[in-house]
């Protein structure tokens, strides 16, 4: 962690940035459920891989490995997120996603050059235009999210994604964001 805000903790997690500051977590958290879990063209590990995929371009350690944790808990093996990274042409997704995802990270890498091209290319994979506006969300929400993280200095993961049990995954399909509120003790 770079220690960009003294008084959190050693080892600061977003939890703690959270119980920090306080007065905004209830409408993100919200936020956060109505957009991954609730009704979508798109599936739950489709949305979760891509808020791991833009956390991943912006090196935003905390969120991808929390996102690679989530997307493994719907379905999606932390390897095709390795893979997508390294290499989005050769990376095993479904070839109707690649449309999509190139969509996600040009927005994210460099957004003022967008083109009708790009959601021409996802429009003719198959996906509707609530499709590709709950992807762009979704980038977006991820490019904050990473801002967040690392404008904070909460840059390291504490678990590895790959290694949780399947009790931890099962937690983790079943907990919505405002739990974590919850959790945290600062939403009720």
């Amino acid at each position: 962690m770079k220690r960009l805000f003294p008084s959190l903790p050693e080892n600061a997690h977003l939890g703690d940035v959270f119980k920090m500051f306080p007065a905004h977590v209830r409408p993100l958290l919200e936020y956060h459920d109505l957009l991954l879990r609730g009704p979508s063209d798109l599936t739950v590990a489709e949305r979760e891989l891509i808020a791991a995929y833009v956390s991943g371009l912006n090196a935003c350690a905390f969120c991808t490995g929390a996102h690679v944790l989530l997307a493994r808990a719907f379905g999606v093996e932390p390897s095709v997120i390795d893979a997508l990274l390294a290499d989005p042409a050769t990376a095993p997704v479904e070839e109707n996603l690649r449309p999509l995802l190139a969509y996600v990270a040009k927005l994210t890498l460099s957004p003022s050059k967008m083109t009708e091209a790009d959601a021409e290319a996802v429009y003719e994979a198959g996906w509707s235009e609530a499709a590709l506006y709950d992807a762009i969300q979704t980038c977006a929400l991820f490019n904050f999210m990473n801002r967040i993280l690392e404008g904070t200095g909460i840059t390291a993961y504490p678990l590895d994604p790959g290694a949780v049990d399947e009790a931890e995954l099962e937690k983790r399909r079943s907990r919505s964001y405002l739990d974590f509120g919850r959790e945290l003790g600062i939403v009720d």
